[in-house]
């Protein structure tokens, strides 16, 4: 699965993302501009120690990724949207594309693709949520429909509902 920013700005919330990436196993693409540098120390500070599990790709542009990933199916993240993001069938090969924490994705990207354009629920009077948590959410509800390929095994079996911690110690 892959993970898209479009401009991201705020080194913290790529450095998040990034964590969250490298924890699961996601490709993580950032398209320029940034609004940092790769070397950062909040950018690497909010990633810790997982730096190199992460399998990361910078863009110039957007087209750059959308030539990359051609075959994948994308879903853009937006407040602007009607569709719920929990109301997709996810595919473990699947593109979610988030924009700048500022202003979202472009318009012109929103309108190109409106059958596949996603929000997360929330009360009309907010704005928006973080970009790392709405990353994380819809991340990990794509994940969950996958099964959670890439989960850790104890005792060669995945931690379900209903199961007690005493039974994987």
């Amino acid at each position: 699965m892959h993970i898209v920013l479009v401009e991201p700005e705020i080194p913290g919330n790529t450095g998040n993302i990034s964590r969250l990436c490298a924890a699961e196993h996601l490709t993580l693409h950032l398209v320029e501009p940034l609004g940092f540098s790769l070397d950062d120390r909040h950018l690497k500070r909010a990633g810790l120690d997982y730096w190199d599990l992460l399998d990361v790709h910078v863009h110039p542009n957007y087209e750059s990724v959308a030539e990359m990933l051609a075959g994948h199916h994308f879903y853009f993240n937006t407040t602007k949207a009607v569709r719920s993001y929990t109301e997709i069938s996810y595919k473990p090969d699947d593109v979610l594309v988030f924009g700048k924490e500022t202003k979202g994705l472009p318009e012109e990207l929103l309108l190109a693709h409106p059958e596949d354009c996603l929000r997360i629920p929330m009360v009309e009077e907010a704005r928006s949520l973080n970009l790392s948590n709405a990353v994380a959410i819809v991340a990990m509800e794509a994940l969950r429909q996958a099964g959670f390929p890439h989960l850790l095994k104890k005792s060669g079996r995945l931690f379900k509902g209903g199961d007690t911690a005493h039974e994987y110690l």
